[in-house]
């Protein structure tokens, strides 16, 4: 049997949330091993700017901008739509858009709530549903099937506080990826996977990691003892979208130092006062 590799040569990926942080990053790792890349964002200047960085020193047309709001369907299948256009087809689906909330749960709005499900869960849901007819169109399974991949959250298996409606949005992702794996690889060749990332500071929880003594906490109870990065959450990406990971299906790949199975240890003593 041939050796199974991460070349994406060929492969043309959609990347929601593309912009900047984890999604910038994996846009940034699926260019590196050979993909053509569409990335989106909600915002028409950032995903001008993103796209025009990712380009830089690459062949002509590899990278395309398109203006994507996932809390909209009709916004995705412009995306989804573009990417056929300039690719001929779609190839992979990341759905790494994603927005936080920190505030006690007894203060959350029904709005609030509304809008975080839609960005984390209900654009994510449309999307899959979008890309897997876009696969039975071009043949399904014979045409080569397709993967998704979705970004969860270490939330979607414990509990933190005050962030209810985040962690409630990415355990239903979780579930969506389960629900997805068992369904469509028989019927479709789509196979879905999702990676949780730990802590990485990015724009939508920097303030949170900041806030009162939670960063120190997270770090005491982290083996590594540090934070990740981007590009460390990315290199999942690639293995997922690529033949080497071609009998995975249904997993979530935790990416956080360690910090899930950690249970009591030694921690770093608080500074007395």
């Amino acid at each position: 049997m041939p050796s199974l590799s991460f070349d994406l040569t060929g492969r043309s990926i959609l990347v929601t949330g593309g912009t900047s942080g984890i999604g910038l990053a994996i846009a940034q790792a699926l260019l590196d091993a050979g993909a053509k890349v569409v990335v989106g964002s909600r915002s028409k200047e950032k995903v001008d700017q993103a796209a025009e960085a990712l380009a830089a020193d690459r062949p002509e047309g590899v990278v395309v901008a398109q203006q994507l709001d996932v809390a909209e369907p009709d916004s995705y299948a412009a995306a989804q739509a573009r990417a056929v256009h300039e690719f001929g087809r779609l190839d992979v689906l990341v759905n790494c858009a994603g927005v936080n909330l920190k505030k006690p749960t007894l203060d959350i709005t029904a709005e609030e709530h509304q809008r975080v499900f839609d960005i984390n869960y209900f654009g994510p849901f449309y999307a899959c549903q979008a890309f897997a007819r876009h696969v039975i169109e071009r043949g399904g399974i014979e045409s080569g099937g397709g993967s998704i991949i979705n970004v969860c959250s270490v939330t979607s298996f414990f509990g933190l506080s005050e962030v209810t409606t985040y962690a409630a949005s990415k355990s239903a992702l979780l579930g969506l990826t389960r629900q997805l794996a068992v369904e469509w690889p028989r019927l479709y060749g789509i196979r879905t996977n999702a990676i949780a990332p730990g802590f990485v500071p990015a724009d939508q929880n920097r303030e949170i990691l900041k806030s009162g003594d939670r960063g120190r906490r997270i770090l005491e109870n982290t083996p590594m003892q540090r934070f990740g990065t981007p590009e460390e959450i990315a290199a999942a990406a690639v293995y997922l979208a690529a033949a080497a990971g071609r009998f995975v299906n249904g997993e979530c790949i935790n990416i956080d130092g360690g910090f899930m199975i950690n249970g009591v240890s030694e921690a770093e003593p608080k500074d007395e006062v």
